[in-house]
């Protein structure tokens, strides 16, 4: 995957990360999953940003979509 892209997935505690590609570490946290797009193309513009489905269908989480 390029360095471009950005995930955002919903934590345990119901916040999101915005993460890059194999990162230990998101690169920010926030309450709404709104606030972490707008964090991701605050930080990368040009980056392709992926987001994990919030809804629960059968054994776990969706797909992700990409923006």
């Amino acid at each position: 995957m390029a360095k471009n892209e950005f995930f955002i997935e919903q934590r345990p505690d119901g916040r999101y990360n915005v993460l890059r590609p194999n990162a230990e570490r998101a690169s920010a946290t926030t309450d709404a999953q709104g606030q972490a797009i707008d964090r991701a193309r605050a930080i990368d513009p040009n980056a392709t940003i992926h987001v994990e489905r919030v809804r629960d269908i059968g054994p776990g989480r969706d797909k992700w979509r990409k923006l």
